[in-house]
């Protein structure tokens, strides 16, 4: 067995993932200081280190080294070697951790899985820090690693400090001066903000076809890294949401109006002759999409559940797995009841045996819309091949996704109907009791009541979380990481009586705060999300971010009011932070450049050293770039330089929103220009992988700046706004339109979520 013990001390405890428990192996000399427990088995019956207790520290039954808290560990590493001197160290190229090993010598040994760095040090200051190791592992056991990893962010750089204890004038070790702390810089990348919806697309939408795959090409030349969309769930359609993916149906189904109708040609689900004439690309109309779409999906999935071979057991593969069947079925099943009774707008009003759940009825219902069921989850199986093929893709370039995930569902929806006790709702009824809103603001006097039913936290507790956690679990199988939108609800959240009016007389109860993490941790395993914590924040919420190890967000739109404390300028940002220039929910940059006052413009203009406001988007995404938070997101309407006319969404309006298009078919790869300028960007400020040289010759100032010199903004296609101006009221549905209005002060205040 392996045995490592700490020979380092200072003041604080530490923490480390992501080692692998079956290093290769050799004996550890006896000592009365050394207490063996056995370690539990693998699932690839691989032995784990035992728990041993040697001096400073010791391996705990899950596979922990716990130090005191008065020992203090400092690393960033990937690789573990042996030295000459018998003492295992772990490096990577900044700080070291040595242990002591009765290995004499062994190779370097580059300690990485399926192409994943494994996680670096961090520094902690509660008792008990532990070092985890997890498997060196397959696909199969990721769900098992999940579980058992600890939360440790790769944001937290640590200090340099000796790994050793010496006293003055001793002798320290012979590679003492061989590493450079400086080269130690943690993986910095880019990524683009583009829902799928936006892509080129024959039928009045885009899909997860051929032009999804252009864009993951494009995106991989600009030696970008990330591609971040909005929830991919699909919009309800009954309360006026208006294609609106923050007011989805279903917490967990796919939008199956992304689907691409080609592909399902290229399966043989559908002949070519049914496919629908070609429309030229326009905002996007989601009711007419809606009409073409639908019934040649349906045709689809009813052509797959007649048929035989592969692609057919495929789909029964599917719908039997467990994390699927859990929230699929009651989806299907709801959707089923729905439709058959089109008179009742909410599932409250359905008859009282279907309403309440009653068994009895239940089955009736499942034997009556057995064959409705089997489509819709025959849709759904579609819907996940297609997403998976674009996926695959992204992985293949290098590419993660990150998606988003709304706090709040809507009331009418599977997931409240199947799980009434873990929602706030009228005990009888089952209708919404208290609803979802921010309070009244410098921009709003009234507040914003979104109108969805918020969470029952006390049973929600009791059950550990279980809705939560699968719901978590499904977005994983979607993204690589993904965005909690209105994280700030889970620290302390605004509630108000359904029958009020406005957001004025609500109140603020407690969140689940860091017990959620902690039982979410339990049952899935450690989980990689964006903590959305813009508009009212509290301290709370800044410490349960920073307690989970979760990156916050910044906006450079924001920047630029509030005077020279506003926490959006760059010279305020931290490494655990995402910069964005804006998001969905804000103007473009040059949409708000030509609304913006002259005090901001000005201040801008100083702080950016603007010279040619023909190019501000681009000083904004060279400033979001050279950020030092560890990772940069830009929409790509800032990318090709376009106005409010290609604005994503206008907080606090109902209609007209979520419509943009980028542009007809081969716009993409038009964007040549523009994806040079990127990289260039990318390469100087070292958010491109494998690229650390700034530059190919290093230029004087002023050549840098032309390396990002102005090109003519790409045409934009002319939508217009559209946009009905409402009071940001949450539909009868319970789903909330918008999502964030900020002021551009202090932390930016976010008037709908």
């Amino acid at each position: 067995m392996t045995s490592l013990v700490a020979v380092c001390s200072t003041s604080t405890g530490i923490s480390l993932s992501r080692l692998p428990h079956n290093l290769p192996t050799s004996s550890f000399p006896s000592s009365s200081a050394l207490h063996q427990t056995n370690n539990r088995d693998r699932k690839n019956n691989s032995v784990g280190p035992i728990a041993e207790t040697v001096g400073l520290g010791s391996f705990i039954g899950s596979n922990q080294l716990t130090l005191p808290h008065h020992h203090h560990v400092t690393a960033t590493s990937s690789a573990l070697s042996t030295s000459r001197r018998g003492v295992v160290k772990i490096s990577n190229c900044r700080n070291s951790l040595e242990v002591t090993s009765s290995t004499s010598s062994s190779p370097k040994k580059n300690l990485r899985s399926g192409g994943r760095h494994f996680e670096s040090l961090s520094a902690t200051k509660r008792e008990g820090a532990t070092l985890n190791p997890p498997d060196l592992r397959g696909e199969e056991e990721e769900e098992e690693h999940r579980r058992q990893a600890p939360r440790v962010s790769s944001f937290q750089a640590m200090e340099s400090a000796p790994a050793e204890v010496f006293a003055p004038g001793d002798d320290l070790p012979l590679n003492y001066a061989d590493e450079d702390p400086s080269c130690a810089k943690h993986a910095r990348r880019c990524g683009i903000l583009l829902h799928p919806s936006s892509l080129p697309g024959p039928y009045g939408i885009g899909e997860l076809g051929d032009e999804t795959m252009v864009f993951l090409d494009w995106l991989k030349g600009t030696g970008c890294t990330l591609w971040q969309v909005l929830p991919l769930v699909p919009p309800g359609r009954k309360g006026g949401e208006d294609g609106s993916p923050y007011a989805g149906s279903d917490a967990n189904c796919g939008n199956t109006l992304l689907m691409s109708l080609e592909e399902l040609v290229k399966e043989g689900l559908l002949e070519k002759s049914d496919l629908p004439k070609k429309v030229p690309v326009s905002k996007i109309d989601f009711d007419a999409v809606a009409k073409v779409k639908d019934p040649l999906i349906a045709k689809a999935a009813r052509n797959l559940v007649a048929s035989k071979g592969k692609l057919r057991d495929d789909l029964e593969a599917f719908r039997s797995q467990p994390n699927i069947s859990v929230w699929l079925e009651e989806a299907a099943l709801f959707d089923a009841i729905d439709k058959a009774i089109p008179e009742a707008q909410f599932w409250w009003q359905w008859p009282v045996g279907l309403r309440d759940r009653d068994l009895e009825a239940l089955e009736e219902a499942k034997e009556k819309h057995a064959s409705h069921i089997t489509h819709f989850i025959a849709e759904q199986f579609l819907f996940q091949m297609q997403w998976q093929k674009v996926h695959n893709h992204a992985t293949s370039l290098g590419i993660r996704i990150i998606g988003d995930m709304p706090i709040y569902v809507g009331a009418h929806s599977a997931d409240v109907w199947a799980n009434r006790t873990m929602f706030a709702l009228d005990t009888e009824t089952g209708a919404p009791a208290m609803v979802s809103g921010v309070p009244p603001d410098l921009f709003s006097e009234t507040g914003q009541l979104w109108g969805s039913p918020l969470y029952n936290w006390k049973e929600m507790e009791k059950d550990g979380y279980t809705w939560w956690a699968n719901r978590m679990r499904r977005a994983f199988e979607l993204y690589d990481e993904f965005r909690i939108d209105h994280f700030r609800g889970l620290a302390g959240y605004w509630a108000i009586d359904a029958a009020a009016e406005t957001a004025v007389e609500g109140k603020w109860q407690a969140g689940p705060r860091e017990g959620f993490f902690d039982a979410i941790q339990n049952a899935i395993g450690k989980v990689d999300i964006i903590a959305e914590d813009l508009g009212v924040i509290t301290p709370d919420v800044i410490a349960l971010r920073k307690n989970i190890k979760a990156p916050g967000m910044v906006v450079i739109q924001f920047a630029f009011g509030g005077g020279g404390c506003n926490p959006h300028l760059p010279h305020y940002h931290e490494e655990d932070m995402v910069v964005y220039t804006g998001t969905h929910d804000n103007d473009t940059v040059v949409g708000w450049w030509n609304k913006a006052t002259d005090d901001e413009k000005e201040h801008a203009k100083l702080y950016l050293n603007i010279v040619d406001e023909a190019n501000v988007h681009w000083d904004f995404i060279r400033s979001s770039i050279s950020s030092v938070a560890y990772t940069c997101i830009i929409p790509l309407q800032d990318v090709m330089g376009l106005g409010d006319d290609a604005r994503m969404n206008t907080p606090a309006t109902q209609y007209g929103n979520w419509g943009w298009r980028v542009g007809e078919s081969g716009v993409i790869t038009k964007l040549q220009k523009e994806k040079k300028k990127l990289r260039a960007l990318l390469k100087i400020f070292n958010r491109v992988p494998g690229e650390d040289d700034p530059v190919e010759e290093k230029p004087k100032p002023v050549a840098v700046e032309a390396a990002i010199a102005t090109t003519k903004p790409a045409t934009p296609i002319q939508h217009g706004n559209g946009n009905s101006i409402g009071n940001g009221n949450g539909n009868g549905n319970g789903v909330a339109h918008g999502n964030g209005i900020h002021d551009g002060v202090g932390n930016g205040r976010k008037a709908s979520s």
